[in-house]
Formats: structure tokens, sequence, C-alpha cells
């Protein structure tokens, strides 16, 4: 834990806002070149973002998704699971949301869930828990192996970052939401989340799939690594666009727009703001 908050205290200042904004562009472009080449070539690439809560995860994939086509690029944030899915084989509810050829599936969570909240909390059993430690290195191999494109990203946030972020969102009417009482339990279990994670790595690290760890109390610097970071790990490269061409407006066929006033209209609120 010392050594923890001693190399948080020399990491890099806050990136300046114009910098990363320009940066945080060009890479969202590679992005889209990114997209297409999965497009067109049939690839299947799965993302998982994994860490802490308000470690910066949300904020990351919707930069990652910002220009992309939801159609070649969705999320998947699945919600606690229900009785019947309680009762299946638990890899089953994630498979069904993988990727069919060209397509891109970023994790908001995983199944990753049961090596993190669900043995901290108690929401599975310890069986269940070690099952899930030999099963998910078998499960990801299997994915890799079939061609599927997997990378793993656990976004690291120091326990004083954490808690700045908990009383922000306490005090934002628009991100309140984000908060449970599980959420803030989190603060009181720092050390078991820890051990948790740590014994995650050392099973779930393994050579086909391994995690990367994105260092996260600096949101900026977190997005563009992370996302700097994908694009060089996937070998894409630039899809000609085709060639389009506006065509010519044709000429008019005695078409009349009916009058306004037999259309319902949504009020001006925004002739009210220049009051």
């Amino acid at each position: 834990m010392a050594d923890e908050r001693e190399s948080r205290s020399r990491a890099p200042g806050k990136l300046p806002k114009a910098r990363y904004e320009r940066e945080l562009y060009r890479l969202q472009t590679e992005l889209v070149k990114l997209q297409e080449w999965v497009r067109t070539e049939g690839t299947r690439l799965v993302v998982v973002f994994e860490g802490r809560d308000a470690a910066g995860k949300g904020s990351t994939i919707k930069r990652v998704t910002a220009y992309l086509n939801p159609r070649v690029a969705r999320i998947v944030a699945l919600p606690r699971p229900t009785e019947r899915e309680r009762t299946q084989w638990y890899f089953q509810r994630y498979t069904e949301h993988l990727p069919a050829a060209g397509e891109i599936v970023l994790f908001d969570r995983s199944w990753y869930n049961r090596a993190g909240v669900e043995r901290v909390m108690g929401f599975c059993t310890p069986t269940e828990y070690q099952r899930f430690l030999h099963q998910c290195p078998v499960f990801e191999r299997m994915l890799v192996e079939d061609g599927i494109l997997l990378r793993k990203y656990w976004f690291s946030v120091s326990d004083e970052a954490q808690e700045q972020r908990f009383r922000q969102r306490l005090d934002d009417p628009t991100r309140r939401w984000k908060l449970s009482r599980i959420d803030l339990e989190s603060l009181t279990r720092w050390e078991e989340y820890s051990r948790a994670k740590d014994d995650m790595f050392v099973h779930t690290d393994i050579p086909e799939a391994p995690w990367y760890v994105v260092e996260s109390d600096d949101k900026r610097r977190a997005r563009l690594n992370m996302i700097a970071h994908l694009l060089s790990t996937v070998p894409y490269h630039e899809v000609p666009p085709p060639v389009l061409e506006v065509p010519p407006r044709p000429p008019g066929t005695g078409y009349r727009r009916p009058p306004r006033d037999l259309q319902t209209y949504v009020p001006d609120h925004s002739a009210d703001l220049e009051k």
C-alpha cells in the first residue's frame, strides 16, 4: 500500500486540456480506421475494461466509441444475473455477447466480476470462485485460439482519487446514479479488493491474454494511454473509403409542404434562453 502511494506521488502532473484534446482526436481518428479494418477483414475484437469503482473505465469507453459506428462497435454492460442465469455455466451469459465477424465488443466489466466484487462481497461461494480461477484461462485461450483478438485493461486508481471521485458524484445530480451502497462499501474494503486483484492477476495474466494496467489517477492520461496501446497491439491498416459524390438535386415536381399549423412542434425552449 505504501509503495503504491509512493509511486503515485511520482506520477506526472495533469495533462493540459488543449494538448489532451488534440491527441485524443488524433487517436479517435485512428480508431475509426481500426473499425473499418475490423469490418472489412471480418475481424473479431474484444476489449475488457476492469478496475475499481470510479477508476475511469466508463469515461474511457465513451472516448473510444465517440466516433465509431454502433453497428460495428458495441458496449456490453450487463446487470446482475437473473435467477435463471445463476444456474447457468458462469461464462454462458457472456458468450452470447461475443462479436461476430467484423464486430468490436467493449465489456464495461466482464466475467471478472467473479474475481472481484463477487468474491469480496460474498456473492459467490469459495467453490465457485476457485472454479472460475481454473476455468477463466481455459475460456480465454479458447477465444484466442478461435481467432478473437482479446485485450484486457485494468484501470488502477489510488484510494485518495477514488474517494474524491465518490464525493464528486454525491454532489453531482447527473452522476449520482453511478453510486451504490456496494460502491461506497468498497472504500472500507480497499485491501480486500487489492488482494482479490492480485490473486486474479496470478491466475489470469496469461501469455495468450495478458493484463495491461492503466494508471488512471489522471483520467486524461489514462484515456490516451489506453487507446494508444490498443491501437499499437492490433495490426490494422487504413482501408481506402469508397469514392462518393453528392448527386445534383433534381428539379422540383410541384411538391408543396403542408401548412405548418397542421403539425405539432416542440416548444422553442432555446428562445427562452435569449431573453
